[in-house]
């Protein structure tokens, strides 16, 4: 049995499934880093509001009330 040459046409659709299955793996690629970015990140976030979580943030100081000072608050 001869070995018979490749098609014309099967060369070309194998170098387009190459190009696309290159795009795909790099397309992969990009959503796994965005993820263990976010996974890194999000600690502090919760789950679909993406605001910071008020129980992880430091605390504030109170202001001083009205009509006091800092030194006469301090006391």
């Amino acid at each position: 049995m001869a070995l018979r040459t490749e098609h014309e046409i099967h060369q070309r659709r194998r170098s387009r499934n190459v190009g696309l299955g290159l795009v795909l793996v790099c397309f992969v690629a990009l959503v796994f880093a965005l993820t263990v970015v976010k996974v890194q990140n999000g600690d502090t976030m919760e789950a679909y509001d993406h605001q910071p979580r008020v129980s992880v943030l430091p605390a504030e100081e109170a202001p001083a009330a009205a009509g006091e000072t800092a030194e006469e608050a301090s006391q």
